[in-house]
């Protein structure tokens, strides 16, 4: 059978010292090699097919190189393709995901923390926030991605909520419509609230009235939820922004339900440009947010926590685009 190579194999290939090559290897330590350095080293271990001993460098460092990465919801499609970007950018430091999912449930959200950190988990990343949550009470290395807390006391990496939905209303608007609804997500969370605020603060920089009889607010970012949110919707609407494209699909089932059509009697807009939404009839129109580059910042961020735990908590916001598709129309 063939020796696997070893960090002096890496070493040598590099053209570094063994102790230069261990340090590039390790994130906690990357930072005292130069990038160039480091580089070159990571190069040489991808190369060789090189993987540490997670074994001998937990006893050696008390840490893991594993990060608990907790999601909401695996069958909402807005996910695989952060938790992807989560994966590549933890792979590229030597660190592996650890993945749980807890379909909304705080209890199983609870269980699946202590289970992780039972396994001396280093750090973890959660797309599970809520605007209230505390600071985790054992100061475990925690990033946020795609929400974030009121406070602001954890790291996070979001999108610019204000920007896309802004835009939304600024294309419906320049469309002539003026009776624009909300399907907003929960309140709790960050991506509903700011949103919902955003719609509120839009509406009246173009001069357009929030009817409050116009705005109802789904219990989940599904299509469920949003179908029952949109039932509930006063009937004067042309137009409809969604708190998220899969609440969007349920303004689509509840307008074909009154037999109205889209984009012909209402627009509608939604939020993510989630995969498969230019599939939909009428094709969605809706806020592209970089999913993958959201995973791979808040993977940066959480091991930029890991070597430096005290550093004050960064809030890093991305770009978004509006995607115009045939879900939206001239007013009538």
């Amino acid at each position: 059978m063939e020796k696997p190579p070893t960090i002096k194999d890496v070493a040598n290939l590099a053209k570094v010292h063994a102790a230069t090559a261990s340090r590039a290897l390790n994130p906690q330590t990357r930072g005292k090699v130069s990038t160039r350095t480091a580089n070159r080293v990571m190069d040489a271990a991808k190369t060789l097919g090189y993987a540490p001993n997670s074994a001998a460098r937990m006893l050696r460092t008390k840490t893991s190189s594993v990060a608990g990465v907790i999601i909401p919801d695996l069958r909402n499609p807005v996910f695989p393709p952060i938790v992807r970007g989560i994966e590549d950018g933890l792979r590229e430091a030597g660190y592996m995901a650890l993945m749980g999912n807890t379909d909304g449930d705080d209890e199983r959200e609870r269980e699946l923390l202590l289970a992780m950190r039972g396994r001396q988990t280093d750090g973890f990343i959660l797309a599970t926030g809520r605007r209230n949550d505390p600071s985790p009470a054992d100061q475990v290395p925690t990033v946020l991605v795609n929400r974030r807390t009121d406070a602001g006391d954890i790291p996070s990496v979001t999108n610019d909520n204000n920007a896309g939905v802004y835009s939304a209303v600024q294309l419906l608007a320049s469309l002539g419509h003026t009776r624009i609804g909300h399907v907003a997500g929960p309140q709790e969370l960050s991506t509903g609230w700011e949103r919902y605020r955003a719609f509120v603060d839009a509406m009246a920089a173009h001069g357009l009235e929030v009817d409050p009889g116009r705005v109802t607010f789904s219990t989940a970012f599904t299509e469920e939820a949003g179908y029952r949110a949109a039932v509930d919707l006063q009937r004067d609407v042309t137009a409809i922004i969604a708190g998220n494209d899969l609440i969007a699909l349920g303004c689509y089932s509840a307008l074909d339900e009154r037999g109205l059509s889209c984009p012909d009697d209402v627009s509608v807009v939604g939020f993510n440009d989630m995969p498969f939404a230019d599939k939909q009839r009428p094709g969605l129109t809706t806020v592209r947010i970089p999913h993958y580059d959201m995973g791979l910042e808040a993977a940066r961020l959480l091991l930029e926590r890991i070597a430096n735990p005290t550093t004050p908590p960064k809030r890093v916001i991305l770009p978004v685009e509006l995607i115009r598709r045939g879900s939206v129309a001239p007013l009538r």
